[in-house]
Formats: structure tokens, C-alpha cells, sequence
């Protein structure tokens, strides 16, 4: 099972879309998966703006790549705004404008594939 097919699993389990990524990807980034899941509770559900998943994402890149965390950022954020249009949950559920872009599982997935891509 890839890592990928981890995170739709975890989703499918009722992980957050943080969860379903961090706790997929926690060895990456130094965690066990119970520190990951307690981790990825602040980012669940588009509480800080951007997609739970993207920031899951993004914080794994930031542990695995401390120096270079801010390119490979931008190049994740490029690819998953190419793929689906935004990186921000309420774009991306269609929240503000009634038309779905994204499912949150669908998120959980490219997060998750653009990662593998980029580790």
C-alpha cells in the first residue's frame, strides 16, 4: 500500500483530512502516529484557511526539508492549485461560491500522491 492509498484509508476511517495525511506520512515527519493525529487537529477542516490535507502536506515537507521547505512549499502548492484550482478549504468545498471544486477526500488523495512525488 502506498502512502497515498494510506491517507484514503485513513479518510475512509473518519481521520480528518490532516489526520488522514500527517498520520500517513508521520515517519516522514519524525512522528509516531499518535503525535501526528494530535498534530493535525488545528489543521482539520479549514481552520486556518488552507486545506487541512495541503497543510498536512506541508508541514511534512517543512520536517523532512527544513532548508528548503519554503521552495518545495511553493512547488507543492503549484501542483495542488493546478490539479484542483485553490489550496483553500472554502474554495475548494465550495463554500463560497456553491460549486465544489474538490471533494475532502479528493484532497486527502493529490496531498497525498504530490507528496510521495516530492519526498
Amino acid at each position: 500500500m502506498t502512502k497515498a492509498e494510506k491517507a484514503a484509508a485513513n479518510h475512509r476511517h473518519f481521520y480528518s483530512c490532516s489526520a488522514s495525511v500527517l498520520c500517513a506520512f508521520a515517519e516522514d515527519a519524525g512522528l509516531d502516529e499518535k503525535e501526528a493525529k494530535s498534530l493535525a487537529a488545528p489543521m482539520a477542516g479549514g481552520r486556518q484557511g488552507k486545506c487541512g490535507a495541503v497543510l498536512a502536506a506541508e508541514y511534512v515537507l517543512a520536517k523532512k526539508y527544513p532548508g528548503d521547505a519554503q521552495a518545495k512549499t511553493v512547488e507543492f502548492e503549484k501542483a495542488f492549485t493546478q490539479m484542483n484550482k485553490s489550496v483553500i478549504c472554502a474554495e475548494l468545498k465550495g463554500g463560497l461560491t456553491g460549486s465544489v471544486l474538490r471533494s475532502c477526500r479528493g484532497c486527502v488523495t493529490d496531498a497525498a500522491e504530490l507528496l510521495e512525488k516530492l519526498l
